[in-house]
């Protein structure tokens, strides 16, 4: 390795493995969402009301979170359009 440069295996590495556990926990709400539907689909079954919630809740906050470090990681390599920039404070 040339000096000045970093180890890069390392830094993706940790990179994917936070799209990674998000997404897990994604696909984790996805199949509580389902489970509430079809479990209720029974005549006489109530419906899962707290299972509902877990699911929509564990599969909304890592998606923004996912959505949160991708756009937090193009905002530092100026890949995003001019309204998603962060705004300087104008000083007067």
């Amino acid at each position: 390795m040339e000096r000045g440069e970093t180890p890069l295996i390392g830094q993706k590495l940790v990179a994917l493995m936070i799209m990674v556990i998000p997404a897990l926990v994604a696909m984790f709400g996805i199949k509580l969402i389902r489970d509430a539907f079809f479990y209720s689909i029974g005549p006489d079954a109530p419906f899962l009301w707290g299972k509902l919630i877990s699911g929509v809740l564990l599969f909304v906050i890592p998606v923004l979170f996912i959505a949160g470090f991708i756009l937090h990681h193009d905002r530092k390599r100026n890949r995003v359009q001019p309204r998603f920039m962060k705004q300087e404070p104008e000083e007067e």
